[in-house]
């Protein structure tokens, strides 16, 4: 039986394959970023039938998540 050497060692100039292109992470953090803004304006002990909570927050949680969508079909410019 003969054991062959398995080499361990590091290519140098290799590129590096991303799965997303710069700006599709830049859209991520974005919409991640108006998500919580989202969830941060459902925040809060006041009533809970005010406009801010009831129509204002969810409208911007969505918009976060359309800009989710949009970051990751969006085709990575080369």
């Amino acid at each position: 039986m003969s054991k062959e050497k398995i080499s361990t060692k590091k290519v140098e100039n290799a590129p590096k394959d991303y799965v997303f292109g710069k700006e599709n992470y830049t859209l991520m953090i974005i919409g991640i970023a108006v998500i919580f803004a989202g969830f941060a304006l459902m925040v809060g002990s006041e009533d809970i039938f005010d406009f801010r909570k009831l129509t204002l927050a969810p409208i911007v949680v969505l918009v976060g998540f359309v800009i989710e969508i949009v970051a990751i079909m969006r085709k990575p410019k080369d």
